[in-house]
């Protein structure tokens, strides 16, 4: 690695080289990824915002009817990969809109940009049905890792101009205002927890019988179609975790680091360390008891994988 390892903090843990690390020395190249990330994202949101609702007739299906794609996501992605090509030339990117439908695409897709020094994950529009139907919950999420580690997050809403960005080691902010999980809720019974259910019955069976659970035991349940909506909202406390099975690395890259960074806490299913490569995703404000109680609720849905 070219970059020394500083404090390994619980709650940022990521693996490299099998090696647990957390933040790495920013370098000047880290700022500008971060800035040209943060100008990708206004362009493509912009581009986003002035198509809601409007391509209804263009939309197509991917792997289902429910797992749309649009002319304007091609073009969303088109915006982010001229300002990497323009700015960062040497630069890889991996986009949701190159890669076939399907876990196992998406799956492979990943594994291939192993051993990739600079790597952008992108998801051009991230909840597409909402957008189609001009449902204004949809969001444009960057990832950059460098050497398999996530180093800059960025995920912007162009209906609320909301801003989402972190760089490693230096927190989350909205608007360039510092933001944080929320730490009112200590246990499961005060939390507000936010789930997806994805467009498979693999997927959905198993989703409902965790949300039954979820039900009796939390405060509340919110749906709103879109993974890194849900996760840039839990790191700046607007709710307390998310969960969902069965997650593409462009879903859910950015806004893993951004709750991170805002102090939460991020593990696959089973409470393993989250990775570029990881599917199922739970993120909590890592207060009190709420993620063990997450965790648990999922373990006793039979709802760690899809079946």
């Amino acid at each position: 690695m070219k970059y020394p390892f500083s404090k390994v903090l619980p709650h940022q843990l990521s693996t490299v080289n099998n090696i647990s690390i957390d933040t790495m020395a920013t370098t000047t190249l880290q700022w500008e990824v971060l800035a040209t990330a943060k100008e990708a994202a206004r362009l493509a949101g912009k581009h986003m915002r002035a198509h809601l609702g409007s391509v209804s007739a263009t939309a197509a299906s991917k792997s289902n009817k429910d797992d749309l794609v649009t002319v304007v996501d091609k073009q969303c992605q088109e915006i982010i990969a001229a300002q990497i090509a323009a700015k960062h030339p040497t630069h890889r990117m991996l986009g949701e809109e190159d890669v076939d439908a399907g876990s196992d695409a998406s799956k492979a897709a990943i594994r291939s940009m192993d051993g990739t020094q600079w790597l952008w994950v992108v998801d051009p529009i991230d909840g597409t049905t909402n957008f189609v139907h001009g449902r204004p919950a949809s969001v444009v999420s960057i990832a950059v890792a460098l050497d398999g580690v996530v180093v800059v997050g960025v995920i912007y809403d162009p209906y609320r101009d909301e801003l989402f960005s972190a760089l490693r080691g230096h927190g989350t902010h909205l608007n360039d205002v510092a933001v944080h999980v929320s730490k009112k809720e200590l246990t499961f019974s005060q939390a507000l927890v936010g789930f997806g259910i994805g467009t498979k019955p693999s997927v959905r069976l198993p989703m409902l019988d965790v949300i039954a659970l979820f039900s009796s035991t939390c405060r509340g349940l919110r749906l709103q179609g879109a993974a890194a909506l849900e996760l840039a909202w839990v790191s700046c406390g607007r709710q307390t975790g998310f969960y969902e099975l069965d997650l593409n690395s462009w879903d859910v890259a950015a806004g893993a680091l951004l709750v991170s960074e805002a102090g939460g806490q991020v593990s696959d299913s089973v409470g393993s360390l989250f990775t570029l490569h990881t599917r199922h995703i739970v993120v909590s404000n890592g207060q009190g008891t709420i993620h063990q109680d997450l965790l648990k609720c999922i373990a006793d849905a039979n709802a760690t994988h899809p079946r």
